[in-house]
């Protein structure tokens, strides 16, 4: 039976589609470190090798990931990723820190990631026009597509 189809149109649910699979947003994260082969990705992922595969094929159809011969005998692949697959990156970057700061407390942290110019990477959203911070309480959405109504802002 196939799933639902959300009934509003949305681009989160478009994405989520195309990268909102298990293992997904892990192998762009393999790739973007430099880990591209097969092998490389299965260990590093944890992965079962079926899927893996699966997924490294959804990857390359959407165009978020290209595969490249670097070995003919036997026949092997590398993955890296497209400009559509490192726009991804502060997705994932935003992502670890969240779950940085809300799952690990800032403590025990597996990675951090630092920036060219040598400081530890904090991810922030801002506002293109303005360079302010992106926060709930100043954003408003204004629905362009039927199906869509918004009730007023939430608040925790």
């Amino acid at each position: 039976m196939a799933a639902p189809k959300d009934p509003r149109p949305c681009s989160i649910a478009d994405a989520l589609a195309v990268v909102g699979e298990k293992y997904s947003l892990l192998v762009l994260r393999e790739v973007c470190l430099g880990n591209g082969r097969f092998d490389q990705l299965a260990r590093n992922i944890g992965a079962p090798r079926d899927i893996l595969a699966t997924r490294l094929r959804r990857l390359v159809d959407a165009g978020i990931l290209t595969k490249r011969v670097y070995s003919e005998r036997p026949r092997r692949f590398e993955y890296r990723p497209t400009r559509a697959g490192l726009e991804l990156e502060p997705v994932l970057m935003t992502l670890k820190e969240w779950g940085d700061r809300h799952l690990r407390d800032g403590v025990d942290l597996p990675m951090v990631v630092e920036h060219s110019c040598g400081s530890e990477l904090v991810p922030r959203v801002t506002c293109r026009a303005c360079g302010a911070p992106v926060r709930h309480e100043d954003l408003t959405a204004r629905p362009q597509s039927p199906g869509w109504t918004v009730a007023g802002p939430a608040t925790a």
